[in-house]
């Protein structure tokens, strides 16, 4: 088949042939499951670190995070999700303190927690020179009656 290329049609007539690739519909599954990856990645941590929060009616859960404190069903103490001992969580107050004066701790605790460990997650905390913190909660749902 002499002459017959993909250059040319049947007819003699030149044909641009495309020789570049169309990203844009790879550009849109990559953002949507960037989307999902962030929707879903608080829902994951909170299951990793075990812990079930207490639900209440009020609260506009609207505070800045700098540290996040909690205590798991165990009574271990975690520093934004690492588990730590009490001296180490003083120093990371204290360190945060120096870089932030104005920092703030959110407390989460598992329902199942002795009241004591989170008191005394809050005395560590206001001992080390932390004055704003939040308890986290969740919200009730309320029920069709």
């Amino acid at each position: 088949m002499a002459g017959n290329s993909n250059d040319f049609s049947s007819d003699g007539e030149n044909i641009s042939v495309i020789t570049g690739i169309n990203i844009t519909p790879f550009v849109d599954v990559v953002l949507v499951l960037l989307v999902i990856f962030m929707i879903t990645a608080p829902a994951l941590v909170k299951e990793v670190m075990d812990i079930r929060l207490p639900k209440t009616n009020s609260g506009d859960g609207q505070i800045m995070q700098t540290l996040g404190v909690a205590v798991n069903k165990d009574g271990n103490f975690l520093l934004n999700g690492v588990i730590t001992d009490e001296e180490g969580l003083k120093a990371a107050v204290k360190e945060t303190l120096a870089k932030a004066p104005n920092a703030q701790a959110i407390i989460s605790a598992d329902t199942e927690v002795a009241y004591g460990r989170v008191v005394k997650a809050i005395d560590i905390l206001k001992s080390s020179g932390l004055e704003k913190f939040a308890v986290q909660i969740e919200r009730e749902t309320k029920t069709a009656q």
